[in-house]
């Protein structure tokens, strides 16, 4: 059979600046940053994208970002700074993805602007796949402002919307220009924000460093209190964990199934759907560590003792562990029905990530649905 073959790749490179009051006057890493890609004469446009939760708690943000754009050598700044609601609702709202890129097309951002999208992890979403989708690809710059987002999602190269219910349904892989976690937006969040975004930092080090795992149990009190020192090292590190994986495990776009990121995600996306997503995403991730950690040991694969310290790290760091919609009255629970929906998101089969130790991952490709019932009981009666 003739055929043409065609072969070539496209190597990717961001840096994750971390800073406070990253838009002070005194503050040059974002404006050395943007010099760095400019051209001589010629300028490229800077459309900010700001949730909602972050402009309301620093209303003199927007005029901090008119001010310091003002001198930035060959970039021009919209003059609307765009506010959208945060939270995951926005990542459910089609006619806000459909707004923002008309707003694209009205403002003229074309492939050599950038998109500077700040908040939460589920605006960084929404606005990274408005800019993924709008002219094929403009170049985003993220600025996360949650535990969560600056530890995990900010920094990795995923964006989506939910569709049809379903979590993350429409999406890219579309990996930033780059990302500046700036810890002063860390100081405004409430606190069941910043302390369900820790459980990523959990998640990362079960998977892949026990060392990890020691510190943040040597440390929970301090982490508990959002101890500044603490909480940005447990940052830092995951960011870093996280990175790792994306660049270094050979599947940055994940083709395959293979997913150790995921683990304890399949029954929290479930979970966040059927409580109407007032679960966090940390909680439901905590929640579904905590089923998938018992479920290992149920199965013989994780020994008891760490299976006790990885609960009682939940409970010091005050996460929860169970929730009345993990409930599994029959094979047709709504939990279980999970498992085939994060099967059609893996893309081929089933495959789920369980331990075989702290620091250690292991894949399966099925669950005993009354090895999970048993996990489900024990963590509503035991803890």
């Amino acid at each position: 059979m003739a055929f043409i073959q065609q072969s070539f790749s496209v190597a990717f490179e961001y840096k994750v600046f971390f800073t406070e009051h990253l838009f002070s006057t005194d503050n040059r890493v974002f404006a050395q940053f943007l010099e760095t890609r400019a051209e001589k004469g010629f300028r490229k446009k800077l459309l900010f994208i700001v949730d909602d939760g972050v402009s309301s708690r620093h209303d003199y943000l927007q005029e901090q970002i008119t001010a310091y754009c003002a001198d930035i050598e060959g970039f021009e700044l919209v003059e609307d700074v765009i506010v959208v609601p945060g939270g995951e609702a926005s990542k459910n709202d089609l006619q806000l993805f459909h707004w923002l890129v008309n707003a694209v097309d009205q403002h003229a951002i074309d492939r050599h602007s950038y998109i500077v999208a700040i908040g939460g992890g589920s605006v960084l979403d929404l606005v990274g796949y408005v800019a993924g989708v709008s002219h094929r690809g403009v170049k985003i710059i993220r600025i996360p402002t949650t535990v969560l987002s600056q530890n995990d999602s900010g920094v990795g190269v995923k964006n989506g919307i939910n569709y049809h219910g379903k979590k993350n349904f429409l999406g890219t892989f579309a990996p930033p220009a780059a990302v500046f976690n700036d810890a002063h937006f860390l100081t405004t969040l409430d606190e069941r924000d910043w302390r369900s975004g820790m459980v990523e930092a959990v998640k990362v080090a079960l998977i892949k460093d026990a060392a990890f795992f020691d510190w943040m149990e040597a440390n929970a009190a301090q982490l508990t209190e959002a101890e500044p020192t603490a909480l940005n090292y447990l940052i830092h590190r995951c960011a870093e964990l996280h990175m790792q994986h994306i660049g270094g495990g050979g599947d940055p776009f994940e083709s395959g199934s293979s997913r150790p990121l995921d683990f304890g995600h399949w029954s929290a996306h479930k979970l966040e759907q059927l409580t109407d997503f007032e679960l966090r995403h940390g909680e439901a991730v905590s929640i579904g560590i905590a089923l998938d950690s018992v479920y290992s040991w149920l199965t013989g694969l994780l020994d008891p003792e760490s299976l006790e310290r990885i609960i009682q790290l939940l409970k010091a760091l005050r996460l929860p562990l169970y929730h009345p919609l993990l409930e599994i009255e029959d094979d047709e629970a709504p939990i279980v029905a999970g498992l085939q929906e994060f099967r059609e998101h893996l893309g081929g089969r089933l495959t789920i990530s369980l331990l075989e130790a702290i620091g250690k991952g292991k894949e399966v490709h099925s669950i005993d649905v009354n090895n999970l019932r048993k996990a489900v009981n024990m963590l509503r009666d035991k803890w």
